[in-house]
Protein backbone atom coordinates (compact mmCIF):
# COMPACT_ATOMS: atom_id res chain seq x y z
CA UNK A 1 0.00 0.00 0.00
CA UNK A 2 1.25 3.09 -0.67
CA UNK A 3 1.57 5.68 1.73
CA UNK A 4 0.82 9.82 0.70
CA UNK A 5 2.66 12.62 1.71
CA UNK A 6 1.58 15.12 3.87
CA UNK A 7 0.54 17.82 1.77
CA UNK A 8 0.93 21.38 3.53
CA UNK A 9 1.92 25.19 2.73
CA UNK A 10 4.94 26.62 2.10
CA UNK A 11 5.05 28.76 4.96
CA UNK A 12 4.64 25.70 7.29
CA UNK A 13 7.91 24.72 5.98
CA UNK A 14 9.78 27.52 6.27
CA UNK A 15 9.21 28.52 3.06
CA UNK A 16 7.51 31.98 1.96
CA UNK A 17 4.86 31.44 -1.02
CA UNK A 18 6.04 33.95 -2.92
CA UNK A 19 9.57 32.93 -3.02
CA UNK A 20 7.90 29.75 -4.71
CA UNK A 21 5.93 32.16 -7.30
CA UNK A 22 9.29 34.06 -8.30
CA UNK A 23 10.69 30.63 -8.72
CA UNK A 24 8.00 29.87 -11.28
CA UNK A 25 7.86 33.61 -13.46
CA UNK A 26 11.80 32.70 -13.43
CA UNK A 27 10.95 28.79 -14.55
CA UNK A 28 8.48 30.03 -17.34
CA UNK A 29 10.40 33.26 -18.35
CA UNK A 30 13.57 30.91 -19.18
CA UNK A 31 14.35 29.20 -22.56
CA UNK A 32 12.95 25.75 -20.70
CA UNK A 33 9.23 24.09 -21.19
CA UNK A 34 8.04 22.85 -17.86
CA UNK A 35 6.13 19.85 -17.43
CA UNK A 36 6.22 18.98 -13.84
CA UNK A 37 7.35 20.66 -10.69
CA UNK A 38 7.06 18.96 -7.07
CA UNK A 39 9.10 20.52 -4.15
CA UNK A 40 9.68 18.61 -0.36
CA UNK A 41 10.84 20.46 2.74
CA UNK A 42 10.85 18.09 6.12
CA UNK A 43 9.11 15.17 4.53
CA UNK A 44 6.20 17.39 3.34
CA UNK A 45 5.24 17.89 -0.08
CA UNK A 46 4.87 22.05 -0.06
CA UNK A 47 4.60 22.75 -4.12
CA UNK A 48 3.52 20.66 -6.82
CA UNK A 49 1.97 21.20 -10.38
CA UNK A 50 1.98 20.41 -14.08
CA UNK A 51 1.78 22.37 -17.20
CA UNK A 52 -0.92 20.52 -19.22
CA UNK A 53 -0.99 18.74 -21.08
CA UNK A 54 1.56 16.46 -18.76
CA UNK A 55 0.27 15.46 -14.76
CA UNK A 56 1.47 14.39 -12.01
CA UNK A 57 0.50 9.98 -12.87
CA UNK A 58 1.89 10.81 -16.48
CA UNK A 59 4.84 8.80 -17.00
CA UNK A 60 7.90 11.14 -18.32
CA UNK A 61 10.77 10.13 -20.05
CA UNK A 62 14.07 10.06 -17.86
CA UNK A 63 16.94 9.85 -20.24
CA UNK A 64 20.09 9.70 -18.04
CA UNK A 65 18.39 10.08 -14.76
CA UNK A 66 17.41 6.12 -15.64
CA UNK A 67 21.25 5.64 -14.35
CA UNK A 68 20.24 6.45 -11.00
CA UNK A 69 18.00 3.84 -10.54
CA UNK A 70 19.86 1.44 -12.28
CA UNK A 71 22.64 2.42 -9.94
CA UNK A 72 20.36 2.14 -6.76
CA UNK A 73 19.84 -1.80 -8.01
CA UNK A 74 23.59 -1.87 -7.30
CA UNK A 75 23.40 -0.66 -4.14
CA UNK A 76 20.43 -2.81 -3.06
CA UNK A 77 22.35 -5.64 -4.85
CA UNK A 78 25.32 -4.96 -2.39
CA UNK A 79 23.65 -4.11 0.72
CA UNK A 80 21.97 -7.72 0.38
CA UNK A 81 25.30 -9.28 -0.12
CA UNK A 82 25.08 -10.75 -3.48
CA UNK A 83 27.46 -8.29 -5.38
CA UNK A 84 30.48 -6.29 -4.27
CA UNK A 85 31.93 -2.60 -5.39
CA UNK A 86 35.70 -4.33 -6.09
CA UNK A 87 34.44 -7.45 -7.92
CA UNK A 88 35.35 -7.60 -11.55
CA UNK A 89 33.75 -7.41 -14.70
CA UNK A 90 35.82 -10.17 -16.24
CA UNK A 91 34.68 -12.52 -13.38
CA UNK A 92 31.02 -11.46 -13.58
CA UNK A 93 31.06 -11.76 -17.39
CA UNK A 94 34.09 -14.36 -18.61
CA UNK A 95 32.45 -15.46 -21.62
CA UNK A 96 31.46 -12.29 -22.82
CA UNK A 97 35.10 -10.82 -22.16
CA UNK A 98 38.25 -11.36 -24.70
CA UNK A 99 40.27 -14.25 -24.40
CA UNK A 100 43.31 -11.95 -23.28
CA UNK A 101 42.15 -9.24 -21.48
CA UNK A 102 44.32 -6.14 -21.20
CA UNK A 103 45.70 -4.71 -17.74
CA UNK A 104 43.35 -2.20 -17.73
CA UNK A 105 40.36 -4.19 -18.26
CA UNK A 106 41.00 -6.94 -15.99
CA UNK A 107 41.08 -3.90 -13.16
CA UNK A 108 37.71 -2.74 -14.24
CA UNK A 109 35.61 -2.83 -11.25
CA UNK A 110 31.69 -2.66 -10.46
CA UNK A 111 32.86 0.64 -8.53
CA UNK A 112 34.68 1.94 -11.57
CA UNK A 113 31.57 1.47 -13.71
CA UNK A 114 29.47 3.19 -11.51
CA UNK A 115 31.42 6.48 -11.09
CA UNK A 116 31.93 7.16 -14.46
CA UNK A 117 35.59 5.87 -14.38
CA UNK A 118 36.09 2.76 -16.71
CA UNK A 119 39.02 4.19 -18.40
CA UNK A 120 37.53 3.75 -21.80
CA UNK A 121 37.38 7.54 -24.53
CA UNK A 122 34.29 5.23 -26.75
CA UNK A 123 31.33 3.78 -25.85
CA UNK A 124 30.01 1.20 -28.13
CA UNK A 125 26.60 1.62 -29.95
CA UNK A 126 23.80 -0.91 -29.32
CA UNK A 127 23.87 -4.36 -30.67
CA UNK A 128 22.46 -7.77 -29.72
CA UNK A 129 26.09 -8.27 -28.07
CA UNK A 130 26.34 -5.07 -27.01
CA UNK A 131 27.92 -6.51 -23.43
CA UNK A 132 30.79 -8.33 -25.54
CA UNK A 133 31.27 -4.98 -27.46
CA UNK A 134 31.74 -3.50 -23.95
CA UNK A 135 34.53 -5.72 -22.70
CA UNK A 136 35.90 -5.45 -25.93
CA UNK A 137 36.10 -1.35 -25.97
CA UNK A 138 39.82 -0.47 -25.18
CA UNK A 139 40.27 0.61 -21.73
CA UNK A 140 42.96 3.47 -22.57
CA UNK A 141 43.41 4.60 -19.01
CA UNK A 142 43.36 2.73 -15.38
CA UNK A 143 40.20 2.72 -14.39
CA UNK A 144 38.92 4.95 -11.47
CA UNK A 145 41.38 7.54 -12.93
CA UNK A 146 39.69 9.44 -15.21
CA UNK A 147 35.53 10.90 -16.31
CA UNK A 148 34.19 9.62 -19.33
CA UNK A 149 30.20 9.79 -19.61
CA UNK A 150 29.51 6.56 -20.40
CA UNK A 151 25.81 5.73 -20.89
CA UNK A 152 26.74 2.01 -22.14
CA UNK A 153 28.11 1.67 -19.20
CA UNK A 154 25.26 2.65 -16.64
CA UNK A 155 23.13 0.31 -18.80
CA UNK A 156 25.94 -2.46 -17.40
CA UNK A 157 25.06 -1.86 -14.21
CA UNK A 158 21.80 -3.40 -14.90
CA UNK A 159 23.32 -6.65 -16.41
CA UNK A 160 25.64 -6.99 -13.22
CA UNK A 161 22.57 -6.86 -11.64
CA UNK A 162 20.94 -9.40 -13.92
CA UNK A 163 23.97 -11.57 -14.11
CA UNK A 164 23.76 -12.04 -10.39
CA UNK A 165 20.48 -12.31 -9.82
CA UNK A 166 18.96 -13.44 -12.53
CA UNK A 167 16.38 -10.71 -12.72
CA UNK A 168 16.32 -7.32 -15.27
CA UNK A 169 16.19 -3.71 -13.74
CA UNK A 170 11.86 -3.98 -13.93
CA UNK A 171 11.48 -7.10 -11.73
CA UNK A 172 14.71 -7.00 -9.58
CA UNK A 173 13.31 -3.03 -8.53
CA UNK A 174 9.96 -3.99 -8.58
CA UNK A 175 10.14 -6.19 -5.29
CA UNK A 176 12.54 -4.63 -3.47
CA UNK A 177 12.22 -1.10 -4.20
CA UNK A 178 9.13 -0.23 -6.31
CA UNK A 179 6.46 -1.59 -3.90
CA UNK A 180 8.36 -0.67 -0.24
CA UNK A 181 8.74 3.57 -1.26
CA UNK A 182 5.42 3.74 -3.31
CA UNK A 183 6.46 3.15 -6.97
CA UNK A 184 3.38 1.62 -8.76
CA UNK A 185 5.39 -0.17 -11.00
CA UNK A 186 2.27 -1.15 -13.42
CA UNK A 187 3.39 2.55 -14.17
CA UNK A 188 7.19 2.19 -15.61
CA UNK A 189 8.02 1.50 -18.60
CA UNK A 190 11.29 1.14 -20.33
CA UNK A 191 13.54 1.15 -23.77
CA UNK A 192 15.41 -1.78 -23.92
CA UNK A 193 18.52 -2.86 -25.11
CA UNK A 194 18.98 -4.99 -28.49
CA UNK A 195 18.88 -8.11 -26.21
CA UNK A 196 15.85 -7.04 -23.86
CA UNK A 197 17.76 -5.78 -21.25
CA UNK A 198 16.05 -2.59 -19.99
CA UNK A 199 18.41 0.32 -20.98
CA UNK A 200 19.70 1.43 -17.59
CA UNK A 201 21.68 4.61 -19.22
CA UNK A 202 18.75 6.21 -20.59
CA UNK A 203 15.11 4.21 -20.96
CA UNK A 204 13.59 4.86 -18.46
CA UNK A 205 9.73 6.42 -17.94
CA UNK A 206 8.35 7.23 -14.54
CA UNK A 207 6.63 9.98 -13.10
CA UNK A 208 7.96 13.14 -11.03
CA UNK A 209 7.07 12.06 -7.52
CA UNK A 210 8.82 8.50 -8.65
CA UNK A 211 11.92 10.45 -9.36
CA UNK A 212 11.37 12.30 -5.36
CA UNK A 213 10.93 8.80 -4.02
CA UNK A 214 13.58 7.47 -4.88
CA UNK A 215 15.80 10.46 -3.89
CA UNK A 216 13.87 10.67 -0.58
CA UNK A 217 15.51 7.11 -0.02
CA UNK A 218 19.16 8.42 -0.55
CA UNK A 219 18.23 11.91 1.29
CA UNK A 220 16.98 9.19 4.04
CA UNK A 221 20.26 7.16 4.14
CA UNK A 222 18.97 4.57 2.46
CA UNK A 223 15.90 4.15 5.19
CA UNK A 224 11.97 3.80 4.28
CA UNK A 225 9.62 3.56 6.92
CA UNK A 226 12.36 1.99 8.93
CA UNK A 227 13.55 -0.29 7.00
CA UNK A 228 16.74 0.11 5.42
CA UNK A 229 16.71 -0.76 1.53
CA UNK A 230 20.43 1.12 1.04
CA UNK A 231 23.55 0.53 3.16
CA UNK A 232 24.44 3.64 4.97
CA UNK A 233 27.90 3.46 3.82
CA UNK A 234 26.56 2.66 -0.20
CA UNK A 235 24.26 6.19 0.25
CA UNK A 236 27.19 7.78 1.68
CA UNK A 237 29.13 6.97 -1.34
CA UNK A 238 26.74 7.77 -4.29
CA UNK A 239 26.33 11.14 -3.10
CA UNK A 240 29.30 12.27 -2.74
CA UNK A 241 31.87 12.81 -4.97
CA UNK A 242 34.08 9.30 -5.94
CA UNK A 243 35.27 11.02 -9.27
CA UNK A 244 36.75 14.08 -10.82
CA UNK A 245 34.39 15.09 -13.88
CA UNK A 246 36.17 18.38 -14.33
CA UNK A 247 36.98 17.04 -18.11
CA UNK A 248 33.32 17.71 -18.58
CA UNK A 249 34.21 21.24 -19.24
CA UNK A 250 35.76 20.14 -22.64
CA UNK A 251 32.95 18.26 -24.08
CA UNK A 252 29.60 20.36 -22.06
CA UNK A 253 31.15 23.68 -21.64
CA UNK A 254 27.77 25.26 -20.90
CA UNK A 255 26.74 22.83 -18.03
CA UNK A 256 29.18 24.14 -15.29
CA UNK A 257 27.33 22.10 -12.87
CA UNK A 258 28.80 18.75 -14.81
CA UNK A 259 32.12 19.80 -13.65
CA UNK A 260 32.57 18.97 -9.88
CA UNK A 261 32.52 15.46 -9.25
CA UNK A 262 30.37 12.71 -9.39
CA UNK A 263 29.40 10.22 -7.37
CA UNK A 264 27.76 6.98 -8.08
CA UNK A 265 25.67 7.98 -10.96
CA UNK A 266 24.67 11.05 -9.07
CA UNK A 267 26.32 14.71 -9.59
CA UNK A 268 27.51 17.12 -7.27
CA UNK A 269 26.31 20.66 -7.49
CA UNK A 270 27.62 24.11 -6.24
CA UNK A 271 25.47 24.58 -3.69
CA UNK A 272 27.69 23.25 -1.08
CA UNK A 273 26.56 19.31 -0.29
CA UNK A 274 23.86 19.02 -2.91
CA UNK A 275 23.66 16.63 -5.18
CA UNK A 276 20.99 15.51 -8.07
CA UNK A 277 19.70 12.61 -10.27
CA UNK A 278 20.06 14.36 -13.37
CA UNK A 279 18.64 13.46 -17.46
CA UNK A 280 19.31 15.01 -20.22
CA UNK A 281 16.46 18.05 -21.54
CA UNK A 282 16.12 18.93 -17.58
CA UNK A 283 14.87 15.96 -15.95
CA UNK A 284 16.41 16.90 -12.51
CA UNK A 285 15.93 15.29 -9.05
CA UNK A 286 17.79 17.72 -6.46
CA UNK A 287 18.68 16.90 -2.87
CA UNK A 288 19.88 19.27 -0.33
CA UNK A 289 20.44 17.97 2.78
CA UNK A 290 21.50 20.89 4.67
CA UNK A 291 18.45 22.40 4.24
CA UNK A 292 16.14 18.89 4.14
CA UNK A 293 14.73 19.81 0.55
CA UNK A 294 13.88 17.89 -2.45
CA UNK A 295 13.04 19.48 -5.38
CA UNK A 296 11.99 17.06 -8.55
CA UNK A 297 11.63 18.65 -11.70
CA UNK A 298 10.78 17.21 -15.87
CA UNK A 299 11.00 20.02 -18.41
CA UNK A 300 12.60 20.11 -22.41
CA UNK A 301 15.61 21.73 -22.42
CA UNK A 302 17.08 21.74 -25.31
CA UNK A 303 20.91 21.94 -25.10
CA UNK A 304 23.20 22.20 -22.30
CA UNK A 305 22.92 25.51 -21.59
CA UNK A 306 18.92 25.87 -20.95
CA UNK A 307 19.48 23.10 -18.52
CA UNK A 308 22.09 24.71 -16.73
CA UNK A 309 20.03 27.84 -16.90
CA UNK A 310 17.28 25.80 -14.85
CA UNK A 311 19.99 24.60 -12.38
CA UNK A 312 20.79 28.28 -11.55
CA UNK A 313 17.62 29.41 -11.50
CA UNK A 314 17.36 26.86 -8.89
CA UNK A 315 20.65 27.78 -6.97
CA UNK A 316 18.94 31.09 -6.49
CA UNK A 317 15.63 29.48 -4.94
CA UNK A 318 17.94 27.53 -2.67
CA UNK A 319 19.36 31.05 -1.64
CA UNK A 320 16.18 32.56 -0.56
CA UNK A 321 14.99 30.01 1.73
CA UNK A 322 16.70 29.91 5.28
CA UNK A 323 16.22 27.79 8.64
CA UNK A 324 14.22 30.45 10.84
CA UNK A 325 10.33 29.89 11.08
CA UNK A 326 8.12 32.19 8.60
CA UNK A 327 4.88 33.42 9.12
CA UNK A 328 1.86 31.92 7.98
CA UNK A 329 0.31 34.19 4.36
CA UNK A 330 -3.01 32.88 3.57
CA UNK A 331 -3.39 35.18 0.42
CA UNK A 332 -0.01 34.14 -1.28
CA UNK A 333 -0.16 30.77 -0.33
CA UNK A 334 -3.61 31.22 -1.98
CA UNK A 335 -2.24 32.53 -4.90
CA UNK A 336 0.79 30.27 -5.29
CA UNK A 337 -1.87 27.03 -4.84
CA UNK A 338 -3.86 28.62 -7.92
CA UNK A 339 -1.06 29.01 -10.02
CA UNK A 340 -0.04 25.56 -9.03
CA UNK A 341 -3.74 24.31 -10.03
CA UNK A 342 -3.54 26.31 -13.69
CA UNK A 343 -0.37 26.13 -15.45
CA UNK A 344 -0.54 25.11 -19.16
CA UNK A 345 1.93 25.40 -21.66
CA UNK A 346 0.98 28.04 -24.57
CA UNK A 347 -1.81 27.67 -26.98
CA UNK A 348 -1.25 26.27 -30.36
CA UNK A 349 -1.82 28.39 -33.66
CA UNK A 350 -5.40 28.79 -34.59
CA UNK A 351 -5.43 28.75 -38.60
CA UNK A 352 -8.02 25.80 -39.61
CA UNK A 353 -8.85 27.50 -43.24
CA UNK A 354 -7.07 26.68 -46.70
CA UNK A 355 -7.98 26.46 -50.25
CA UNK A 356 -6.00 24.00 -50.64
CA UNK A 357 -7.47 21.47 -48.44
CA UNK A 358 -10.24 21.11 -50.97
CA UNK A 359 -7.58 19.84 -53.71
CA UNK A 360 -5.58 17.39 -51.48
CA UNK A 361 -8.07 16.40 -48.20
CA UNK A 362 -8.34 12.19 -48.39
CA UNK A 363 -5.52 11.84 -51.28
CA UNK A 364 -2.87 8.82 -50.92
CA UNK A 365 0.36 10.11 -51.12
CA UNK A 366 3.34 7.44 -51.52
CA UNK A 367 7.15 8.52 -49.76
CA UNK A 368 9.71 8.04 -52.69
CA UNK A 369 12.41 9.99 -50.80
CA UNK A 370 13.53 9.96 -47.53
CA UNK A 371 12.16 8.45 -44.35
CA UNK A 372 8.96 9.56 -42.83
CA UNK A 373 7.87 8.79 -39.24
CA UNK A 374 5.34 9.77 -36.86
CA UNK A 375 8.47 8.59 -33.71
CA UNK A 376 11.58 10.39 -32.97
CA UNK A 377 14.30 7.78 -32.68
CA UNK A 378 15.84 6.46 -29.35
CA UNK A 379 19.72 6.54 -30.34
CA UNK A 380 20.75 4.16 -27.44
CA UNK A 381 18.25 1.24 -27.72
CA UNK A 382 19.27 0.68 -31.65
CA UNK A 383 15.77 0.05 -32.47
CA UNK A 384 15.14 1.27 -36.04
CA UNK A 385 12.22 4.32 -36.59
CA UNK A 386 9.24 2.60 -38.21
CA UNK A 387 8.74 4.37 -41.12
CA UNK A 388 5.96 5.52 -43.30
CA UNK A 389 5.21 4.24 -46.63
CA UNK A 390 2.06 5.98 -47.56
CA UNK A 391 -0.32 7.95 -46.06
CA UNK A 392 -3.34 10.57 -46.43
CA UNK A 393 -4.59 14.10 -44.88
CA UNK A 394 -8.30 13.64 -44.54
CA UNK A 395 -9.78 17.23 -43.17
CA UNK A 396 -13.06 18.13 -41.32
CA UNK A 397 -14.08 20.56 -39.10
CA UNK A 398 -12.20 19.34 -36.43
CA UNK A 399 -8.81 19.46 -38.13
CA UNK A 400 -7.39 16.59 -40.21
CA UNK A 401 -6.88 12.53 -39.67
CA UNK A 402 -3.72 11.37 -40.62
CA UNK A 403 -4.14 8.17 -42.00
CA UNK A 404 -0.35 6.15 -42.34
CA UNK A 405 0.31 2.78 -43.51
CA UNK A 406 3.84 1.12 -42.89
CA UNK A 407 5.96 -0.81 -40.84
CA UNK A 408 3.56 -0.79 -37.70
CA UNK A 409 0.80 -1.23 -40.24
CA UNK A 410 -2.15 1.20 -40.41
CA UNK A 411 -2.64 3.97 -37.97
CA UNK A 412 -4.48 7.08 -37.66
CA UNK A 413 -3.29 10.18 -35.88
CA UNK A 414 -5.87 12.54 -34.91
CA UNK A 415 -4.00 16.77 -35.55
CA UNK A 416 -6.36 19.33 -34.93
CA UNK A 417 -6.66 22.90 -36.50
CA UNK A 418 -9.12 24.53 -33.81
CA UNK A 419 -6.58 25.84 -31.52
CA UNK A 420 -6.36 23.21 -29.01
CA UNK A 421 -5.10 19.48 -28.67
CA UNK A 422 -5.89 16.27 -29.56
CA UNK A 423 -4.50 13.23 -27.35
CA UNK A 424 -4.15 9.86 -29.63
CA UNK A 425 -3.32 6.61 -28.14
CA UNK A 426 -1.31 4.69 -31.12
CA UNK A 427 1.27 2.00 -31.07
CA UNK A 428 1.00 -0.90 -28.84
CA UNK A 429 0.46 -1.82 -25.04
CA UNK A 430 3.80 -2.89 -24.68
CA UNK A 431 5.46 0.09 -26.19
CA UNK A 432 7.09 2.35 -23.83
CA UNK A 433 5.17 5.59 -25.21
CA UNK A 434 1.59 5.67 -26.66
CA UNK A 435 0.03 9.03 -25.90
CA UNK A 436 0.76 11.42 -29.38
CA UNK A 437 -0.53 14.83 -28.49
CA UNK A 438 -1.03 16.59 -31.50
CA UNK A 439 -2.41 19.88 -33.82
CA UNK A 440 -1.69 21.84 -36.91
CA UNK A 441 -1.45 24.90 -38.77
CA UNK A 442 -1.85 26.10 -42.33
CA UNK A 443 0.94 28.52 -41.61
CA UNK A 444 0.35 29.42 -45.76
CA UNK A 445 -1.94 28.48 -48.43
CA UNK A 446 -0.32 25.79 -49.83
CA UNK A 447 1.91 24.87 -46.06
CA UNK A 448 0.19 22.56 -43.58
CA UNK A 449 2.19 22.42 -40.20
CA UNK A 450 1.71 19.96 -37.96
CA UNK A 451 3.11 19.33 -34.40
CA UNK A 452 3.52 16.24 -32.56
CA UNK A 453 4.26 15.68 -29.13
CA UNK A 454 4.97 12.50 -27.19
CA UNK A 455 3.49 13.48 -23.98
CA UNK A 456 5.17 10.44 -21.81
CA UNK A 457 8.53 12.36 -23.09
CA UNK A 458 9.83 15.72 -23.66
CA UNK A 459 10.40 14.99 -27.13
CA UNK A 460 8.30 17.08 -29.92
CA UNK A 461 8.46 16.75 -33.90
CA UNK A 462 7.58 19.46 -36.57
CA UNK A 463 6.60 18.51 -39.70
CA UNK A 464 5.77 20.84 -42.67
CA UNK A 465 3.57 19.67 -45.75
CA UNK A 466 4.54 21.69 -48.65
CA UNK A 467 2.22 20.99 -51.17
CA UNK A 468 2.67 21.13 -55.34
CA UNK A 469 0.38 19.79 -57.48
CA UNK A 470 0.61 15.97 -56.74
CA UNK A 471 4.27 16.88 -55.25
CA UNK A 472 4.51 16.92 -51.52
CA UNK A 473 7.73 18.05 -50.02
CA UNK A 474 7.75 17.29 -46.30
CA UNK A 475 10.31 18.88 -43.68
CA UNK A 476 10.74 16.77 -40.74
CA UNK A 477 12.81 18.18 -37.30
CA UNK A 478 13.04 17.19 -33.85
CA UNK A 479 14.24 18.73 -30.43
CA UNK A 480 15.96 15.07 -30.23
CA UNK A 481 19.26 16.22 -27.80
CA UNK A 482 21.00 13.10 -28.96
CA UNK A 483 19.96 14.19 -32.63
CA UNK A 484 20.19 18.01 -33.01
CA UNK A 485 20.10 18.67 -36.61
CA UNK A 486 21.11 21.86 -37.99
CA UNK A 487 18.34 21.81 -41.22
CA UNK A 488 15.43 19.62 -41.41
CA UNK A 489 15.44 15.87 -43.11
CA UNK A 490 13.66 16.26 -46.30
CA UNK A 491 11.06 13.77 -47.04
CA UNK A 492 9.14 13.60 -50.80
CA UNK A 493 6.14 11.89 -51.34
CA UNK A 494 3.66 11.98 -54.64
CA UNK A 495 0.05 11.49 -54.76
CA UNK A 496 -1.11 8.18 -56.07
CA UNK A 497 -3.64 8.93 -59.16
Amino acid sequence: MRKEFERTTPEAVGIRSQVILDYLDALEHSNTEMHGLMIMRHGKICAEGWWQPFGPNLRHGLQSHSKTYAATAVGIACTEGVLGLEERLIDIFPEESPACPSENLRQLTVRDVLCMGCGMDTMPRPTADWIRDFLHTPVLHKPGTTFMYNSTGSSMLGAIVRKKTGEGLQEYLTKRLFCKIGINPRNIRWYCMPDGMEMGGGGMLATTEDNLRLMKLYADGGVWEGERILSEEYVRLATTKQNDSATEARNNPEASDNFLGYGFQIWMCKPKGVYRADGAMGQFTIVSPGQDLILAINETAVGAHWAQSTLDITWELLARIGDDPVPADPRAADRLARRLRSLNLPNPLCSPFSETTARISGKTYRVEEGTLSAEIFNIMSGAPVRAIREFSLTFDDYGCVWDTLGDQGRQAIRITTDGCRFTNLVGRPSDPTQLLVCDGAWVQPDVFEAHLRWAETCLTKKLVFRFDGDALVIEDSDNNAFRLRSTPDIIRARALS
